[in-house]
């Protein structure tokens, strides 16, 4: 037995054909990308990384560390540079991907530092002096949510609560749209709306001043 379609039939088919395939190229995709640092030479920058500084002072020095208490054990990335210049923020971020809204997390050591020992998650970055930043700092005791434009650090929202030096943190921002939800070790610990970047740009980590840092487990995903 033949079955026969009419041509409307087809029409309709061939519709709802084309709207799923655009639909899922315009889905954003859900996998995950994880860089742990393993791979990476020691005593190097990791591949598939730039690097650059918000305000003044020395550019700031990236490395792969093998260190005993890596939380994927192994190596982590470090900012190892001391100089105390108090506006001097060195960034580290993945060359891909670009994504607007994202999860993004790290784990965390402060290791050292005078003036500061702040640890950053950067996103939606589109140059060192633009993008959003999130940090917590094991001197003040706090969780920090910021934006960053034309090179100037602006305040959005803070939480005041313990962050120890010497320690790994687990850190996390996750932003959708102009909402924004940042945890730190697991709590829930602000939640902010801001409009100044909505376009997609690239993921990373930061410091501060003479922080020493160390990341390891730095995971994106598309949301």
């Amino acid at each position: 037995m033949r079955l026969l379609l009419a041509a409307p039939m087809i029409g309709v088919l061939t519709i709802l054909v084309g709207a799923v395939a655009a639909d899922e190229a315009t889905r954003p995709k859900s996998k995950e990308t994880t860089w742990t640092f393993d791979a990476d030479k020691a005593d190097k920058p990791p591949a598939g990384f730039s690097f650059g500084r918000t305000g003044q002072g020395k550019e700031g020095k990236w490395v792969v560390l093998a260190v005993k208490d890596a939380p994927s054990s192994g190596n982590v990335l470090a900012q190892t540079d001391g100089d105390k210049t108090d506006y001097r923020f060195p960034v580290a971020v993945a060359d891909s991907p670009s994504l607007a809204d994202v999860a993004l997390s790290v784990k965390c050591k402060p290791v050292s530092g005078e003036v500061d020992q702040g640890c950053g998650l950067v996103f939606r970055y589109q140059d060192a002096n633009n993008y959003y930043l999130t940090r917590a700092n094991a001197l003040e005791d706090n969780v920090r949510f910021y934006y960053v434009k034309n090179g100037q650090r602006e305040q959005i929202k803070s939480w005041s609560g313990n962050v120890k030096s010497g320690v790994w943190h687990d850190y996390k921002i996750e932003a959708k749209g102009d909402r924004f939800v940042i945890t730190f070790d697991g709590k829930k610990v602000l939640e902010a709306t801001d409009k100044t970047f909505s376009q997609p740009g690239k993921v990373g980590v930061w410091t501060k001043a003479d922080s020493v840092i160390y990341f390891d487990d730095l995971k994106v995903e598309p949301r």
